[in-house]
């Protein structure tokens, strides 16, 4: 099942934090949300388009970093999450689940509101709200976005590559399936790729010399 967008793990992160007052290391919370949202072993597995991260640990992030610029969270230090003086009243005013607005008001009504550090370890103080303009930013993480930006530039490389292949001679296609099957490895330079197309070619519009002798060969 898809995993969920990084404002559904605003309000697990929020409670989990609320049972730990002393504060709890960003692995133990990342795994606690993923726990309370349901995520499976198999699902923990998907990475972000870079491959560096696991996707659940990255929108988790994402989620405590909404916290955190809504005043309600800090890192005493680096990798270590708690709740603030005004994060622990937040969750005394809201002991039920939180409804859609208020999820929605964290996950994207401070998204311009600078991070400082907290002066010895207390809470920042409350930002003003900045209200926001779209809801869309509430259900893809920056990275999620950036994500989706590459494969959309991806997609759209490769249907205007296949729009203009189509477009060419017969004989250039060929030439193109040689020069791609040299940078796949075949032939120890482009020389070794030659191209016989043409009337009464029998069906063989290449040949691929495999070794330095040309004694071994591949017709294509």
């Amino acid at each position: 099942m898809p995993l969920p967008s990084y404002d559904k793990f605003i309000e697990p992160i929020l409670r989990f934090l609320a049972e730990h007052p002393n504060g709890v290391s960003a692995k133990e919370a990342h795994e606690a949300a993923a726990n309370m949202l349901g995520i499976s072993e198999a699902d923990k597995q998907e990475l972000v388009p870079s491959g560096v991260q696991y996707v659940y640990k990255n929108r988790a992030g994402w989620a405590h970093d909404r916290l955190k610029r809504a005043g309600l969270s800090n890192s005493l230090r680096r990798g270590f999450w708690c709740l603030t003086n005004d994060g622990r009243d937040f969750v005394r005013n809201h002991p039920g689940p939180l409804a859609p607005e208020d999820v929605e008001n964290l996950a994207i009504g401070y998204i311009d509101v600078r991070l400082r550090p907290p002066p010895a370890g207390e809470s920042l103080a409350s930002p003003a709200l900045i209200q926001p303009t779209t809801s869309s930013s509430a259900i893809a993480s920056p990275d999620d976005r950036l994500g989706e930006a590459i494969n959309e530039l991806r997609r759209t490389v490769a249907a205007e590559l296949l729009e203009a292949i189509s477009t060419v001679t017969p004989g250039y296609f060929e030439v193109i399936v040689l020069d791609l099957l040299h940078r796949m490895g075949y032939g120890t330079s482009r020389a070794d790729l030659q191209r016989v197309g043409g009337a009464g070619d029998g069906g063989i519009d290449g040949i691929i010399s495999l070794d330095k002798l040309g004694l071994e060969k591949v017709y294509i």
